[in-house]
């Protein structure tokens, strides 16, 4: 991780912005019926339409403006004309904008209509893993104690951390050093310089945390079949606390 001047940061935050909005608006089309590939030509067109480039559009080769995974998608879901959403279904959006040479990086879970109550509860906690992180993410103190935080709030609530995917530095590049798992101890990890920006993204499945690559060389799932929530932002760590820019 390195630490950003004053001019990066009015980019990053600008591209945060890009980010969180492309998200926002995704929501809004989310329904029962819709492709996942119409959603991500029509996000993909509004990234361009705020002055942004989608980062992850032919990102070492992938196809798409964003990552569309549905149920026991975890993550990098690729959009397809033949996949259509159902009711009850939940879909992680995984988007991302570069403005000016800088990147936001940014996801949520949604639900699809009416969702089952045990999909609900796995979506808020999801979220509340990324906050009750960020709580022990500080200038001077080491990553571990953010992963380490994740991981108890997850397995409290009788869920598990996926191991295989994990959060990144973030500026120049999409993904930047260092590595940022959802698990670990709390001694684990570089220690946190000020004015850096990271990507923090708990990836929590309902059930066990094994996973599968699919044979697209990009989609993973959860190998017991049950659903998996995505929750991430692009912050910036100062020796005054965190701001979330991609909120």
């Amino acid at each position: 991780m390195r630490t950003m001047t004053p001019a990066e940061l009015v980019l990053m935050r600008k591209a945060g912005q890009i980010t969180r909005d492309a998200l926002n608006y995704a929501e809004t089309l989310i329904k029962p019926g819709l492709s996942t590939y119409d959603l991500d030509k029509m996000v993909e067109k509004f990234i361009i339409d705020c002055g942004a480039i989608p980062s992850f559009l032919n990102y070492e080769g992938y196809p798409a403006s964003i990552c569309a995974s549905v149920n026991a998608m975890v993550v990098h879901g690729i959009p397809s004309k033949d996949v259509t959403l159902r009711e009850g279904d939940i879909i992680s959006i995984d988007v991302g904008a570069i403005y000016k040479g800088y990147n936001g990086d940014a996801a949520r879970t949604f639900p699809v209509g009416k969702i089952a109550p045990e999909k609900a509860r796995l979506i808020e906690v999801t979220k509340n893993c990324f906050f009750e992180g960020i709580k022990n993410l500080k200038v001077g103190h080491r990553l571990g104690e953010l992963s380490h935080a994740i991981q108890v709030y997850a397995e409290s609530n009788g869920y598990s951390v996926v191991r295989e995917l994990v959060g990144h530095g973030i500026g120049k590049k999409m993904h930047e050093p260092p590595s940022i798992p959802n698990y670990g101890k709390v001694t684990d990890g570089p220690i946190v310089v000020d004015n850096c920006c990271l990507a923090i993204e708990p990836m929590i499945n309902m059930g066990r945390k094994e996973v599968w690559l699919l044979e697209d060389g990009w989609g993973v799932v959860t190998r017991d079949g049950k659903p998996s929530a995505h929750y991430e932002n692009t912050v910036l760590v100062t020796k005054d606390g965190v701001e979330i820019l991609t909120l």
